[in-house]
């Protein structure tokens, strides 16, 4: 609504403007105070799913399996868009999709790439590190590996710099245990996996809800899925941001 009633003289104005708009089909309305054009093309609406996450509220970025989406590593859709934001709203529906809110647990790790129209997405590592952090809450273990062997380098230093900010010893120990199981094929360092190790704490833990097979490493205190290698898409895929 800020731009639209930038245009005019007035807000009444705007507002009068708008509900022509509405009624001729030309706009449609996401929820209070945001709208879109509507595409002469193909009748839908003119912002994608990851510009109307990016402009829900003045800080909210798109986040966990969804910024996975925006880099085009998953293989399947998802019809919930997670949205991180330090202003809380709620869930609503809109074309199909329903926007979650996300808490923001940290602020570091957000970009705005090139050419997106808008998009504010969590880059590759925080992205990582909020997925394997929220396993049981968004897109599961399966998903989750799926989509970290297909990311094609790791930026240990920023990597570090966002657990650090978690301070967390269990996604410590997650996030160990899952890079050194692919070490070698996502080229992690011994030191990164080294320092994972030191601050993971002592605590046994389950890697995830609803084992059914379970195994047990002792290095890291982790009870896991015995076929965790075996997991669909745990062959390393051609897809990489």
């Amino acid at each position: 609504m800020k731009e639209v009633n930038a245009l005019y003289s007035s807000e009444r104005t705007a507002r009068a403007a708008l509900e022509k708009l509405l009624k001729e089909n030309m706009v449609l309305k996401i929820r209070n105070k945001l709208y879109t054009c509507v595409s002469g093309e193909n009748g839908g609406p003119v912002a994608n799913k990851f510009q109307i996450a990016s402009a829900i509220t003045p800080s909210s970025y798109v986040s966990h399996h969804t910024a996975f989406e925006y880099y085009g590593i998953v293989d399947q859709v998802f019809y919930e868009v997670y949205v991180g934001s330090e202003t809380r709203f709620h869930d609503f529906e809109f074309d199909g999709y329903t926007y979650r809110y996300i808490k923001e647990p940290i602020k570091e790790g957000i970009v705005c790439p090139e050419f997106s129209g808008g998009v504010r997405v969590t880059d590759k590592e925080r992205t990582i590190a909020d997925s394997i952090k929220d396993l049981n809450l968004i897109a599961g273990l399966e998903e989750v590996i799926s989509c970290v062997v297909s990311v094609n380098s790791i930026d240990e230093t920023k990597m570090l710099a966002y657990l650090a900010g978690y301070d967390s010893a269990f996604l410590y120990q997650k996030m160990g245990f899952i890079l050194s199981e692919y070490q070698k094929e996502l080229g992690v360092s011994d030191a990164f996996i080294k320092i994972c190790k030191d601050r993971s704490g002592n605590s046994k833990r389950y890697l995830t809800n609803g084992i059914s097979e379970p195994g047990y490493s002792g290095e890291w205190k982790l009870v896991y899925p015995k076929n965790i290698k075996q997991m669909k898409n745990g062959e390393i895929e051609n897809a990489t941001i």
